[in-house]
């Protein structure tokens, strides 16, 4: 290459010298090096085992004999040279020209740090105006997010998008403590659909199911199952229900006032003495119209129920089948919202107890047999038919509606499933 005036654009003379195959390495060598270098011409390449021909080449474009296979070359030099001579550029533009267009690997680093950065800030102000910011769980929920990085890989306002929707989330699941009770009861396409905009926002698979799963998973101190079924079930730990036709709650002798088909229905078919098991997509759709304080029995197994419709019973009867789900919940929210009362029983074991202080604050609902003289009768008339006792186990919780019941429990150290009183409550719901 002879030194000449400056052209615009590398003729093509220029061209064919440049991309001929003995610089073919060199110029890759540069790029390398100039695109970590912040695009600067600092530095110096290193390049062995060079054949006749790129060190012909090379020496053509140095303006300086190279004899050996090894050559060390300057960023320096090899700039000031290009500018120099007939292209009349630097080394950033002719690699520029040569294609493909430069990357600022260093500045890509910067920015992506700073987005980093910026997303995770953003994060941990957004988790700080939720009631997730008392729970201890919550942070360390995004900090394992934020060690997985797979948040961050996805572009900027995705994954603000993502956490932010993914906190809003998990808040609305676990609102804390002294939160004000909602009925926080969700089918999850609705809950998407509340937090997204689409029905299916949370479908399984999805990344942002996968973060609010990880934290409902800390919330409960379980672990992320691998299988579907493992995700459905963490789903309804949380209360929601991964799809509306799966769970049903278990009612009998609801008789509605209204005149759709769906509570005609539900008259025919106490009249009938038949039970009746709802979905939540069954629910949502069902108006209820009950006479005024119309008290509805609640119980925690399947079999008073089925006990009740034997026995022709006609008080209306709804079952918990075991820790109230959001089917059941979402039913008693429908039932207490036009004025029914409740009144509850469960089983006296600890669990029970449990279910039985939720029911109970959550509905105002009263004691059906579940306070401290019905156990004790229970235990007197089970120990003299001669069953062998089944021995109350686990940590103690106080009843809220009797204070003297867990006390009692405790001394005793018998659990009384709910079927030891089936007589007595079938009495009640005659």
């Amino acid at each position: 290459m002879t030194d000449r005036a400056t052209p615009q654009q590398p003729d093509a003379e220029a061209l064919a010298f440049l991309t001929r195959p003995g610089l073919t390495r060199l110029w890759t060598a540069a790029r390398a090096r100039l695109e970590r270098n912040g695009l600067q011409p600092t530095g110096t390449i290193r390049l062995q085992h060079l054949n006749a021909l790129e060190r012909e080449a090379i020496s053509l474009l140095l303006a300086k004999p190279l004899t050996n296979p090894t050559a060390s070359i300057p960023l320096g030099d090899l700039d000031t040279r290009l500018r120099t001579s007939a292209l009349g550029r630097g080394l950033a533009a002719t690699l520029q020209e040569l294609g493909p267009p430069l990357t600022d690997r260093r500045a890509a680093r910067d920015k992506a740090a700073a987005h980093r950065a910026g997303l995770w800030a953003t994060a941990e102000a957004a988790l700080a105006t939720t009631s997730l910011s008392a729970q201890p769980w919550a942070s360390r929920w995004l900090e394992e997010i934020r060690r997985a990085g797979t948040s961050a890989r996805q572009d900027p306002h995705t994954a603000a998008t993502l956490l932010t929707q993914a906190i809003h989330t998990l808040a609305m699941l676990f609102p804390g403590p002294d939160a004000v009770p909602t009925p926080a009861l969700w089918g999850r396409g609705e809950l998407a659909t509340r937090i997204t905009g689409s029905a299916h926002g949370l479908d399984d698979g999805t990344l942002l199911a996968r973060l609010v799963l990880r934290g409902v998973a800390l919330a409960s101190g379980a672990d992320v199952p691998p299988d579907a079924p493992g995700r459905r079930a963490l789903w309804r730990l949380a209360s929601v229900t991964p799809d509306e036709v799966s769970s049903t709650v278990l009612t009998y002798g609801l008789r509605p006032t209204g005149a759709t088909w769906g509570e005609k229905a539900l008259c025919e078919r106490a009249e009938h003495h038949l039970e009746t098991h709802f979905t939540l997509r069954e629910l949502r759709a069902l108006p209820l119209q009950m006479p005024a304080h119309t008290r509805i029995h609640v119980c925690e197994n399947p079999r008073v129920v089925e006990a009740a419709a034997d026995a022709g019973c006609t008080a209306p009867l709804i079952c918990t089948s075991g820790n109230a789900t959001t089917v059941v919940l979402t039913l008693l929210d429908a039932l207490a919202a036009i004025g029914c009362a409740f009144i509850y029983h469960g089983d006296f074991d600890w669990p029970g107890i449990q279910l039985a202080n939720r029911i109970m604050e959550r509905y105002e609902a009263q004691p059906w047999r579940m306070e401290t003289r019905d156990y004790e009768y229970l235990v007197t008339r089970t120990q003299m038919h001669g069953a062998p006792p089944l021995l109350l186990t686990g940590m103690r919780i106080e009843a809220t509606w009797d204070p003297e019941l867990a006390l009692t429990m405790d001394a005793v150290g018998i659990a009384l499933h709910e079927e030891a009183a089936l007589d007595l409550l079938l009495e009640d719901l005659g």
